[in-house]
Order: structure tokens, then C-alpha cells, then sequence
């Protein structure tokens, strides 16, 4: 069978929908500088999607130093990847700034998270070494566990019993084959937004014997959490106790790439053993040098501060309103109601159209079904005025929801143009 002739009639659980859904539900074009209020479709929406936590992709000095690297440099340079002729002096400065702000011995640069995630994995272990995984981390996660050739085991989101219960198998298998253990989760989970248990999966090292390494996805932790903004492990007071740290520049810093840091040892065999990064090019030099700016805005905690108070108001002035947040403690706001596809697609329609407030909506297969997830993203470009006009059109919402509005059919099948 020609390959081709599979695809024609299956564009897979996503895209069967996206005669329907494109452009508006997916592929959305949100336009205008990044902030709390952009342009959908040709008017002011207010943005509660974007994951511009400390308010940093229009910060004036960003955008300062992003001009002036791009009119100094050009985005070519460096040519290559690092190993072969795309090394400068300022990814190797940017490196040991990061490594200094996250407490390690050293840490080298990624392209991007997800590509870095799944290569970080691929390097770290082979065929006799056993993965222990969180059942909800991200799909570079999940990526990167299903290129391992050797033996994986999953334990149910944040359940500690469960994941002694795949460490004591881990553990079992590893004798045999001589390998070792790497458990893998997040400082926070994207969707739900609760934070990894990290202080208790170490406690399964520390207190119980179990022999592992930790590495630790911190995407929406870095920058947002902790004392100095270091991530969830510097909030859970275990930040000594974690072996590697993956974060992205896409969430805090507002930009593209990302970074691992570790001990010396791990990250000069990862410098030689990333396949992703060894025949890849080389970050641009404007992404270098405005990554650097952005890692000294992110120290100066005045900005996550502001993030805080945006994210605590609105989450407490919703569970005020009786929603329902599940257990997120973090800045990511999940508002889960009760409802089918149809109701969901009509929901957002009247928030978009009628309300003017556009966030992510999230429902079956993603979410278990008859449950509805519309996903806020607080930042720090916000305001009170955003959060009270939230609350007050999300209430209006609910009611409607719950009254059966979002089936009428008038509704359901509204044409968007």
C-alpha cells in the first residue's frame, strides 16, 4: 500500500476535526505584541494563553538587546553545530550564568526543550538501564522514554506508593541486566498544574534505599517558584537532591531554546553525546545574547512577584466563585467543568465572540470525558481588572453551561466565518 493512501481519510485524533476547527480552535492567529490584551480575528481579545510568565517578551530592555544582537549579528551566526564550527564565547558565558543561577557545576544549551528532552534521555541511558515515569508528563517525556530500547515502567500522576511500586520492579530488572535507574518527572505539570512530588521521590532515595537518578522537567517551575525563582525543587527545599535539571527559555524567559544542567561529569558527556545538539546548528547568536538579558530580569524576583499576585488573585477570587481548580499549585490555572465536545466548542465560541477572553480549551481525548478544562496562564503583564472581569464572565458562563444553553442547537452549529 502506498503510504500516502493511509493518511487520506485519517488525519488522527486531532486533525479529523480540522475542516471544522481550524484557524479558530486550532492553529488560532493571536496577533499584536505579547501581553495580556491581543488581536483575534480582528479585535482586542483578553489573552489568558500565552506563556509569558514574567512579562518579559516586551520588556523594553529585551527588546533593546534583541534588536541590537540581531542588527550586530545577524541570525546566521554561528554557522554549524557546536561541536564543528558553532561555538563562541557567549553560549559558553550564557552556560556558566545559568549553571550559577541553578546551583549546578555546569550546563550546556538546547535548541529547543522538546528535541533537548528527548536527546538528553536517548544519551543518559541504553538497553540495560531501566525508566521510571510520572504518567503525565509531557510529550517530549513520553518521546524520549519510547526511543529507550531497553525497559520502562510508569507510575500513575503523583502517586507515591505507585511509583515505590515500579521502582521496587525497576530495581528487580537493573540487578539482572547490570543497568540503572533513571526516574523522570516535572517540577510542574502543565495541564493540571500541580507541581511533581519531588520531595517525596527523593525520600525514596534517601530513606529507603532505592538507588536512582533524578532528573527533573522544570519548564513551568523555572523562574515562577521558589525564593529565587530556581524552580519547584527550590519551593520542595530538595534543590541539592536533584541530578539533572531540564528547562526551556519558552515559558519565563519568552524566547526559544532551552537548557540541562548537572555535575561536570554528565554534561561534558552530554556536550559529546546529544545526537540533537551534535548535528544540529547552533543557537543564533541573538537568542544567546537575549537569553542572557533575560536570565537577569528573571533574578530581579520583583517580576515574579508580580506574576504571584496576578496568579493568586485570580485563583483565589475563582475557588471564591466555586470553581473548580483541582490540586494546581502553581501559576498555571486549570478551570474544569462538566460537559461534552459540543458543549465545550460552543462555551468557547461565546467567550471568544461574545466576552472577548480567549484561553485554551481542553477536552476529551485529553481530559477524561464529559469534563471541560479551559486552562488560564497568568502573567505579569495582567491586571486586577483582568482577573474581576474573568470571574465575573466565567460565572456567567457556568450558569449558562449549567442551564443546557451551550446545547442549543442554534448554538452548536454556529458558523465561524
Amino acid at each position: 500500500m502506498d503510504i500516502f493512501e493511509k493518511i487520506k481519510g485519517n488525519r488522527g485524533p486531532l486533525g479529523q476535526h480540522a475542516n471544522q476547527a481550524h484557524g479558530y480552535f486550532t492553529f488560532p492567529k493571536l496577533e499584536g505584541p505579547i501581553s495580556n490584551k491581543m488581536m483575534f480575528r480582528g479585535k482586542e481579545v483578553l489573552t489568558w494563553s500565552i506563556n509569558n510568565y514574567l512579562g518579559l517578551a516586551n520588556h523594553p530592555e529585551v527588546r533593546k538587546v534583541d534588536a541590537e544582537a540581531a542588527q550586530e549579528w545577524g541570525m546566521a551566526y554561528p554557522m554549524g553545530a557546536r561541536m564543528m564550527s558553532g561555538h563562541t564565547k557567549h553560549h559558553e558565558e550564557l552556560e556558566k550564568d545559568l549553571a550559577d543561577f541553578m546551583l549546578q557545576e555546569d550546563a550546556y544549551l538546547l535548541n529547543f526543550g522538546y528535541q533537548g528532552f528527548m536527546s538528553v534521555i536517548d544519551a543518559l541511558v541504553d538497553r540495560n538501564d531501566v525508566i521510571v515515569y510520572d504518567s503525565e508528563c509531557h510529550a517530549c517525556i513520553l518521546d524520549g522514554v519510547r526511543m529507550h530500547m531497553g525497559k520502562r515502567y510508569v507510575f500513575a500522576h503523583n502517586d507515591i506508593d505507585n511509583c515505590r511500586k515500579q521502582l521496587e520492579r525497576a530495581t528487580k530488572l537493573a540487578a539482572e541486566t547490570g543497568g540503572g535507574i533513571l526516574l523522570i518527572t516535572e517540577g510542574v505539570f502543565g495541564m493540571s498544574g500541580d507541581q511533581g512530588k519531588l520531595k517525596e521521590i527523593v525520600e525514596l532515595r534517601d530513606n529507603e534505599g532505592f538507588d536512582f537518578r533524578l532528573l527533573v522537567d522544570d519548564a513551568h517551575g523555572f523562574g515562577t517558584l521558589g525564593e529565587h525563582g530556581r524552580g519547584a525543587a527550590e519551593e520542595q527545599g530538595v534543590h541539592d537532591k536533584i541530578d539533572i535539571f531540564l528547562c526551556t527559555f519558552a515559558k519565563s524567559m519568552a524566547s526559544i531554546g532551552a537548557f540541562v544542567a548537572s555535575n561536570d561529569d554528565v554534561i561534558d558527556y552530554l556536550r559529546y553525546n546529544m545526537r540533537s545538539q551534535i548535528f544540529a546548528k547552533s543557537l543564533p547568536m541573538p537568542l544567546v545574547i537575549g537569553a542572557k538579558k533575560r536570565l537577569e530580569l528573571l533574578k530581579d524576583t520583583s517580576h515574579k512577584d508580580k506574576l504571584w499576585e496576578i496568579a493568586s488573585g485570580l485563583q483565589n477570587g475563582l475557588k471564591a466563585a466555586g470553581f473548580n481548580l483541582g490540586n494546581s499549585n502553581s501559576c498555571v490555572t486549570p478551570v474544569m467543568m462538566s460537559g461534552g465536545v459540543e458543549e465545550a466548542t460552543a462555551l468557547t465560541f461565546d467567550l471568544r465572540e461574545n466576552y472577548s477572553i480567549f484561553c485554551s480549551i481542553v477536552c476529551y481525548p485529553v481530559v477524561p470525558k464529559g469534563m471541560i478544562l479551559l486552562r488560564l496562564i497568568p502573567t505579569a503583564s495582567h491586571t486586577q481588572e483582568d482577573i474581576d472581569y474573568t470571574i465575573e464572565v466565567f460565572s456567567k458562563i457556568k450558569k449558562n453551561l449549567e442551564a443546557g444553553d451551550y446545547k442549543r442547537e442554534e448554538i452548536v452549529n454556529a458558523k465561524v466565518d
